[in-house]
Formats: structure tokens, C-alpha cells, sequence
């Protein structure tokens, strides 16, 4: 392992420093909780009976004691979304392997799991990114028993592991393992599927010929194959040391993905307070970790969906992380692979090159990655370096990850990247401060300037395209799409018909104070961009035919207007109670009103904190 890169060295360290209050105070918290021994042994009589009333006998004896563990089991099981069917085995194959070193296991609670996929475009996606929040408050509600040494959290989704991860660190002193579930095996190839939508976007392929090449590519148990929030979620629990190596991408109901579910049980079981070799989340989550996060993200071309999620954990364990970081960091990491959207190869075929333990491996020895953090599989990230196999019938066995790629195309060492940079940049300007991911936009496009044309409404921009009015140069502004507008729902239906007017030959951009998703490509998005127009931003002021520059070379985001003028404008106001009522939004409304900025992660729960980084954001823009 090489000596640590002076950048990474020099983020850390500036996150370490801005953060040293608030860690210590989330330190001495976890440190006040963990106390001495099983908590249940401290529940009385009739608290403890309530716990196992439902157990079998031998459980039952084990909890009567103090001295062996009981792992909580937190879900995010339904059978209605591929990612997730696959864990209605999981508390089956877990307790048994609990049983199996003396351990206990309960099912502490669910949280729920919805699918970005499902609701694109739709109202229920306006609960998507506060579903984060309610998923770590049900995983708070699931450990508040005080029953539990260690918990398994079975997540794999868009918000579901960040929300997991938030309501872990909430109970930072039990040690955590995250348990996936594993991709689908490979479906219809992503450029023909990519075809299919653009063919309909045109209008020249039907609804049937797009619903079958969908199901063809969504097809079976696990998680959807391009490298999305899911997939990028299990990267990131991987290289921050969450997992057990190698686990993220191994397929669901396959005799490793079960060998893998039990070791993670029998390690969470042998990581809690009543052994020699405590590891509390709390602890394992430090600023290294988020950096290495990040890294990690930049190294893959991960989702931008990231930019809210980590910044939001990283607030969770008392470490503040900002833009400017991920900024840093990507002017230094090199992009490693290109797995769809950002190439022709899904995750499958990630896998199959070397995945996770080849890229983590180049990593470490380029400098690139903290690799002496603490992790639940032991001390440093060398251990992640490895792949797993099946030995004997319920065991894993380690072997050396391969020296090289197996596939170039797909995957490639620090030597020889796709790109120098991670292909992140962070936009200032009178516009407000964003973020643009542009590893798969083509060099040609990294400057844009062209007349806006300004919607309150993704579905605005599909009428305008088929009237003709957006077939030329333009930058389209989709504004009012941030957490207290709405929800920040994520606006991926825009690609196919931006894609369709780049492809025309035509500079287009898309600026927005919404998200894009872990899907976004070719067509450059300035997202995230705050504050946003429904807190007064600067996107409220903009006016249609005003020229706007997105430059991703220079970091820059400006209407080109006077200034005066510019500062004169009144802010649009908009209508937003369309969005506040049906499919539950109504229930949403408190999220809403105390939801912070994007460039605070958008939480619910950072309403009020912090608010020398809010002023510095403002002033920034």
C-alpha cells in the first residue's frame, strides 16, 4: 500500500478539523450508550419476558441470560420490488447461523422500500427522497427496545441503505453489518434498451415494444443491473467497510449468496461488546471512511443520488461533509470503470472483470484510499481485497483478488483510467451552487451556453418537446424540484427527450434545483442547485431567453444578465399545492417545511443545524 495522496491527506484532515465539535459530542454519546455488558440484562422482568415471549425454548433460555449475543434483524423485505424479494429468506438463514455460534437473532423490525423505478414521473415519487428519513426513524423504532448486541440491516435501494446507515448511527455504539441481496443476472443489453427509449421518446416505437424491452431488462429476483443509486449504495457499504468483502454484487438465491449471509451473522455476532473484538458502527464510520465513500464513488462514476445520501450519513456520525470535498477529491481519483449509464456493461459484468476487490486493490496501492480504518471484517481495507467462494457447506474461503482486469473495457487499473478525474464537478455562480457528473458527457459538451427555457414541471418539458418548441440550442430549467418544493423528486424522465435533442445535433443542458438519478448520462445536468427556487434562490429570478453558461471546465453556473437587473428581479413565486395533497403527500408536509438545503443532504433532520455552513453555501452563491 503506497503513501496516502496529499489531496485525499488534506480533505480529510479540513473535514477532520470543521467537524471536531460535533464528532466528539456524537463520539461521547455512542460512548455513554454502550455502558457495560447486554442492555436487556438492565430491562426488568416484564420488559424482557415482553421481548422473547414469542421465541423458542432454546432461544428463550439464551435471552433469560447475559452473556451471549441477540442480533436485531432490521428489513427492508417486500415482494413486490426485485431488490428486495430476495430477503424474505434472510432472517430463516440468519438465525440459524446464529444458532449455529451461540448466538440469538430476532427480527427487530421493517422499514419501508420504495422503488424510484416505479414511481418515475409519478406523484409517489415526491416521497421518495424523505422516505430516507422515515427509514431511519422505523429503523430507530426497530433497535429502541434495547434488546440487541449487534443488528443486520438488509437494505439494498435508492434510499433505503442511506436511511438504514442514518438509523445505525443513531445507535452507534451496536456494531452493524449490512447484508445485500445481489443483483439480477444480466438482461437485454443496455444499449438496446437504451435504443428502445430513445425510439419511443421520438414517437417511433410503441408502448408494447417499450414495456417488453423494460421486462427484458428487469427480469428476475435482484437488484436492476446498471450502476445506479442501488448498485452505487453497494459499493459505497463495501468500501467503507460495512459488508463482508466481496459481497455487493454476487447473485441472489445462489449457494455464495447464502454462505456470505451466514458469515455476515456469525461476524456480527463475534463484533459485539460481550467479545475481544468490539467494533461499534459509530466508530467504523469516521471521516476517513467518508472520505474513502467518496473515493469510491468517484472511482466507479457512481450516482449522483450520492451527493444528498453521503453528506446526510456523514452529518449522522457528527462529521460535516461538503461539495467542496467531493470537488477536491474528484480532481484526483481517477475514473476505473464504465458500467451503464456511463458505458455498454452492467454490473454484472463489473463483477466478472474484478469488481470491488480489483478496484479497491488498485486503490490502495496508488495512494488513492485510507487503508487503515477499522472495518466489521477486522482492521484496514487490505482485507477487502479479496473474492469469495462457497467452502464447505456453509462456509466462505478467501482467494487474492486477480492481479489484473479481466476486462479492459469494463474495468481498468490506476495506470490506465477511462479518465484522469472522477468526472464530478461542483458550479458556482449568480445561479446558485450545483453539481455536475459529467464521466459520460462527451468533451464536447462540458460548456454550454444557449437561451433557457423555464418549466415548474417535468411533464411541461414532454409537451414543449412534441409542439417542437425545444428542437435548437437551449438550456432547459426545471425549477421548484427541491426538498421544500416538493420533495426533490428525481427527474429522470427528462433524459430520453434531452438525449433525443442532443442527438439531433443541438447544445442542450438541463439546470435544476431537483435530482436527477443514479441513471444520469451523456446529457449535461447541472442538479442539486441551491438554494433552491422555492427558498427565494436565484433560479426564481430567471426569466425565459435569458442565456445561461453551464461551463463544467471552469465550475461555473451563470445567467448571463446584469447584475443590477439581475438583483432587481422579483422571484417567481409558484403554485405549489398541486403537490401537496394525494399519494400521501399530505403526511409529508412537516418534511417539507424543516427539510434543509441539497447541499446539507436534504434531511428532515437538519433543519437548523449548522447554520455557519448554510451562510457559507449562500454567500458561495
Amino acid at each position: 500500500m503506497s503513501t496516502l495522496h496529499p489531496t485525499i491527506t488534506e480533505v480529510t484532515d479540513r473535514i477532520r478539523e470543521r467537524s471536531r465539535d460535533s464528532r466528539a459530542a456524537y463520539l461521547a454519546r455512542i460512548d455513554a450508550a454502550a455502558g457495560h455488558g447486554p442492555h436487556r440484562a438492565r430491562l426488568s422482568c416484564g420488559n424482557l419476558a415482553h421481548g422473547f415471549a414469542a421465541c423458542g425454548p432454546s432461544d428463550k433460555d439464551a435471552l433469560r441470560g447475559d452473556s451471549s449475543p441477540n442480533l436485531g434483524i432490521v428489513t427492508a423485505y417486500n415482494d413486490m420490488l426485485s431488490a428486495h424479494q430476495p430477503f424474505e429468506r434472510f432472517p430463516f438463514l440468519i438465525k440459524n447461523a446464529a444458532r449455529g455460534v451461540g448466538a440469538t437473532a430476532q427480527v427487530a423490525g421493517g422499514v419501508p422500500a420504495m422503488c424510484d423505478g416505479v414511481t418515475q414521473g409519478r406523484a409517489g415519487m415526491e416521497l421518495s427522497l424523505f422516505s430516507r428519513d422515515v427509514i431511519a426513524l422505523s429503523t430507530a423504532v426497530a433497535l429502541s427496545h434495547d434488546m440487541f448486541d449487534a443488528a443486520l440491516y438488509l437494505g439494498v435501494c435508492d434510499k433505503i441503505v442511506p436511511g438504514l446507515l442514518i438509523g445505525a448511527l443513531s445507535f452507534g455504539h451496536l456494531p452493524a453489518v449490512f447484508v445485500p441481496a445481489g443483483p439480477m443476472p444480466s438482461g437485454i443489453p443496455n444499449d438496446e434498451k437504451s435504443r428502445v427509449r430513445q425510439r419511443y421518446a421520438e414517437g417511433k416505437a410503441t408502448r408494447d415494444e417499450l414495456l417488453e424491452a423494460e421486462a427484458a431488462s428487469y427480469h428476475a429476483p435482484g437488484t436492476c443491473t446498471f450502476y445506479g443509486t442501488a448498485n452505487s449504495n453497494q459499493m459505497l457499504m463495501e468500501i467503507m467497510g460495512l459488508h463482508m468483502p466481496g459481497a455487493s454484487f454476487i447473485n441472489p438465491n445462489t449457494p455464495l449468496r447464502d454462505a456470505l449471509t451466514a458469515e455476515a451473522t456469525r461476524r456480527a455476532a463475534a463484533i459485539t461488546a460481550l467479545g475481544d473484538d468490539y467494533r461499534p458502527v459509530g466508530r467504523i464510520i469516521d471521516e476517513r471512511a467518508i472520505v474513502n465513500g467518496v473515493i469510491g464513488l468517484h472511482a466507479t462514476g457512481g450516482s449522483t443520488n450520492h451527493l444528498l445520501h453521503i453528506i446526510a450519513i456523514a452529518a449522522a456520525a457528527g462529521i460535516e461533509l461538503r461539495l467542496e470535498d467531493f470537488d477536491a477529491l474528484s480532481s484526483v481519483v481517477p475514473l476505473l470503470a464504465r458500467v451503464y449509464p456511463n458505458g455498454s456493461a452492467d454490473v454484472n459484468h463489473f463483477h466478472a472483470a474484478g469488481g470491488l476487490a480489483f478496484m479497491i486493490g488498485s486503490l490502495l496501492d496508488a495512494g488513492l484510499l485510507h487503508g487503515d480504518v477499522e472495518t466489521v471484517a477486522g482492521p484496514g481495507l487490505e482485507r477487502y481485497r479479496v473474492e469469495p467462494r462457497v467452502d464447505g457447506a456453509n462456509g466462505v474461503a478467501y482467494a487474492p483478488a486477480a492481479p489484473e482486469s479481466a476486462d479492459t473495457a469494463v474495468l481498468r487499473p490506476v495506470a490506465e483510467p477511462f479518465r484522469a478525474d472522477g468526472g464530478l464537478r461542483v458550479l458556482h455562480g449568480n445561479l446558485g451552487i450545483g453539481a455536475i457528473k459529467v464521466s459520460a458527457v462527451p468533451d464536447d459538451r462540458t460548456v454550454i451556453e444557449a437561451p433557457c427555457r423555464i418549466f415548474s414541471e417535468q411533464g411541461e418539458v414532454r409537451t414543449a418537446f412534441e409542439r417542437g418548441e425545444l428542437d435548437r440550442d437551449v438550456i432547459v430549467v426545471v425549477r421548484f424540484q427541491g426538498p421544500q418544493a416538493n420533495g426533490m423528486p428525481e427527474l429522470h424522465q427528462l433524459t430520453p427527450t434531452l438525449a433525443v435533442l442532443q442527438k439531433r445535433g443541438h447544445r442542450v443542458a438541463l439546470v435544476t434545483d431537483g435530482r436527477m438519478s443514479g441513471a444520469s448520462g451523456q446529457v449535461p445536468a447541472a442538479i442539486h442547485v441551491s438554494p433552491e427556487a422555492a427558498d427565494g434562490g436565484p433560479l426564481a429570478r430567471l426569466r425565459d431567453g435569458d442565456v445561461v453558461r453551464l461551463d463544467a471546465v471552469a465550475g461555473t453556473l451563470e445567467a448571463r444578465v446584469d447584475a443590477a437587473e439581475f438583483a432587481a428581479r422579483e422571484p417567481v413565486v409558484a403554485d405549489l399545492s398541486g403537490h401537496q395533497h394525494g399519494m400521501g403527500r399530505e403526511l409529508f408536509d412537516l418534511f417539507r417545511r424543516v427539510a434543509g438545503p441539497a447541499t446539507r443532504g436534504g434531511s428532515a433532520f437538519d433543519a437548523g443545524v449548522d447554520a455557519a455552513s448554510a451562510s457559507d453555501t449562500h454567500e458561495r452563491a
